[in-house]
């Protein structure tokens, strides 16, 4: 393979790479959001931020935001683990497309 050949397949190499780690930290934001809303249903509308109703619609937008942000900033190593499994199975994929 030529040089040019070469930083090509690198480069689309990297943007794949760069998808499946997105994707991984995607997923993990979704499992943290899940737990983060369970820990905050229990928390009391009535703290003296207003309550009611418009809390409870906040809350959930709070729990999303919060929950990705952990995601993006390193998370608890989830997407790390994703990712090595999502890799690894693009890499017996095409074994088992050609051994049928």
């Amino acid at each position: 393979m030529d040089a040019i050949g070469s930083t090509t397949a690198t480069a689309s190499n990297s943007a794949f790479v760069s998808a499946i780690r997105k994707k991984a930290v995607e997923l993990e934001g979704v499992f943290l959001n899940t737990l983060v809303s369970q820990m905050m249903s229990g928390l009391d509308a009535n703290n003296g931020f207003g309550g009611g109703e418009g809390e409870q619609t906040w809350r959930s937008m709070q729990s999303e935001l919060l929950a990705n942000q952990i995601a993006e900033s390193g998370g608890i190593g989830l997407a790390d683990d994703i990712m090595r499994s999502l890799l690894a199975r693009q890499e017996v994929q095409p074994l088992l497309m050609t051994n049928p």
